[in-house]
């Protein structure tokens, strides 16, 4: 039986992110600035949060303060993602974004279950709360927060790397948080209503768990080493198995190694052929890959002699097999 075990790395993908150190370098100064302008902004809010006794103002305040553990974490996780790999971690440390945001993310619920207590403290003692603090402070932190947003969202980024992504929701939603304050204050200065300033908190809570869910979900599927979001294995299986010499596709696997990186391992049924015939067929099947579906990491083995599954791993059958070249770690 021949086998062939080729991992891919002729397609200009880099582990240690090389050409995107512009963009990191961009990233991380934006990441800096704007952890600098919130943590001056955060004390600020708190102390008028007090004098206002707005609930409301204060829980903007925690939540701003996440904000800047989110914009730290993510400038580090930055800064790990654009380390190469070594002898220790073999893949570099493409993932420490991932967890940078997990982290982010949880850190957003934890915050969410601290409102939601106090919002409810707030609804059994009500307090009179100060409206013209509350909009004015509102206003500034919803201004802030947009800026940062739109520094960090300015080519795009966010909507790839799940590290920026966790950062960049933190800012869009305290900006949104902000102007249902002022829309509050607005509300209670009218109506003397002094309950929206706990149902306020309450809903930037809530805004806070949706926000942090699909974070959460997403880091955690790439840190399970589940398929990539959006990429179904049947669809890559069928691909592959349209390549002119290809019989059959198993014992597939695909994960991400990072927030935009993704690997794959196969195992692929052929005629049996010299490997300097089936180089184009390899070619090929890495062509498909990388052009349909973004994957430039491959571990691909050829067979001739279809694989048995065992404990889910394909062995070849002893009898038909030369032992010392199907010898192929997963």
């Amino acid at each position: 039986m021949q086998a062939h075990t080729h991992s891919n790395g002729a397609h200009g993908h880099s582990h240690d992110g090389g050409e995107n150190q512009p963009e990191n370098r961009r990233n991380t100064k934006v990441l800096m600035s704007s952890l600098v302008l919130t943590l001056a902004f955060v004390m600020f809010e708190t102390v008028a949060g007090f004098q206002a006794k707005s609930l409301a103002l204060l829980s903007d305040a925690g939540h701003n303060f996440t904000d800047a553990f989110a914009l730290l974490l993510a400038a580090f996780g930055i800064y790990l993602q654009a380390r190469p790999g070594d002898h220790e971690r073999t893949f570099g440390y493409q993932r420490a974004g991932v967890l940078a945001a997990f982290v982010n993310a949880l850190t957003l619920v934890v915050l969410a279950f601290v409102l939601f207590y106090e919002s409810y403290d707030r609804f059994v003692h009500p307090t009179q709360v100060a409206t013209s603090t509350m909009m004015y402070v509102a206003a500034t932190a919803m201004l802030l927060n947009i800026g940062i947003a739109w520094a960090l969202g300015g080519h795009g980024g966010h909507h790839h790397d799940l590290n920026l992504r966790a950062a960049w929701l933190h800012m869009v939603g305290d900006a949104v948080s902000s102007a249902a304050i002022i829309v509050g204050a607005i509300a209670i200065r009218y109506t003397g209503w002094q309950a929206i300033d706990p149902i306020l908190s309450v809903l930037i809570g809530i805004m806070i768990v949706w926000s942090g869910w699909g974070i959460i979900r997403d880091t955690l599927n790439i840190l399970l080493e589940g398929a990539p979001k959006g990429l179904a294995l049947s669809d890559v299986k069928a691909e592959v198995s349209k390549v002119p010499g290809v019989i059959d596709v198993h014992d597939l696997h695909i994960w991400s190694l990072g927030s935009e990186s993704r690997a794959l391992s196969c195992h692929v049924l052929i005629e049996d052929m010299p490997p300097s015939e089936s180089d184009s067929i390899l070619k090929q099947v890495n062509a498909v890959l990388g052009t349909r579906f973004q994957i430039f990491h491959t571990t691909i083995q050829f067979e001739h002699v279809k694989c048995v599954l065992a404990e889910a791993h394909c062995t070849t059958p002893v009898e038909q097999s030369i032992p010392a070249a199907h010898e192929h770690k997963h």
